[in-house]
């Protein structure tokens, strides 16, 4: 009796370990594309603030401020 416990403890155990360690890899590949994502998501903050800082640089504030996104865009497209 106590050597039948044992074996289904022993397949229980093993069973939960497995699941863990499929559990761990998917974390672990949910982890590398969340930093994969992280790290575009940054590359792209860091290109829109240079373009903001050469826009403010080209031009006076007070145009900067009196143009609505689609006229910048558009003065942006025409130089």
């Amino acid at each position: 009796m106590l050597q039948q416990y044992l074996e289904q403890r022993l397949q229980t155990l093993q069973s939960e370990f497995e699941a863990g360690q499929t559990m761990l890899a998917e974390l672990e590949a949910k982890q590398a594309n969340l930093q994969k994502m992280l790290l575009r998501i940054s590359g792209a903050i860091q290109v829109l603030e240079e373009c903001l800082n050469e826009a403010k640089q080209d031009r006076p504030e007070s145009s900067l401020a009196s143009d609505t996104p689609a006229e910048s865009l558009e003065a942006n497209d025409a130089s």
